[in-house]
């Protein structure tokens, strides 16, 4: 899946857009954190919201679909293009669907374990969404802060400390 031309950014077009770049701390060096995500098979297991995921790899040019139910009263549903992929430093991403926009996941070593930075720029995808965006702004914003939050505090719980005990 593309965006179109190379560095469009459909997600910047649109109202109700949301450009945040979220950085997290893990106890797990960077080559470890990069073997977990590639598997992409347990992705279901460490996070309950993601309701639906069908993806067979972490590899440029695979489409994974996905069903999000974050904490709002509407499931999101959208696409996930690999465009891009520098094992294990780096993974950029198209997204298409209920939502529309660019993601970039880099990971660089730390004196203990490695940074993730998710860089993203996302918007609603459908009218249904770009209303409620308009209109609660602030709810979808939350939503998207959710996820991602709450998907790090989970990834670190079921994936990342039962390695770093043993």
């Amino acid at each position: 899946m593309s965006t179109g031309k190379a560095g469009a950014d459909p997600a910047k077009e649109q109202s109700g857009s949301i450009t945040a770049v979220h950085e997290y701390d893990l106890p797990l060096a960077r080559e470890g954190v990069w073997t977990l995500i590639s598997d992409v098979s347990r992705y279901r297991s460490w996070w309950p919201w993601l309701r639906g995921f069908q993806g067979a790899a972490l590899e440029e040019g695979e489409e994974w679909r996905c069903e999000a139910q974050p904490p709002v009263p509407y499931p999101v549903r959208f696409r996930v293009g690999i465009e891009h992929v520098e094992a294990p430093l780096l993974v950029r991403v198209a997204v298409s669907g209920d939502v529309v926009g660019t993601a970039t996941l880099s990971l660089h070593e730390a004196a203990i374990g490695c940074t993730v930075s998710l860089e993203s720029s996302l918007a609603p995808g459908n009218s249904a969404l770009r209303l409620v965006s308009r209109f609660s702004g602030p709810i979808a914003r939350f939503g998207h802060d959710w996820v991602l939050d709450t998907g790090v505090r989970q990834f670190i719980a079921r994936a990342v400390d039962p390695l770093v005990s043993d």
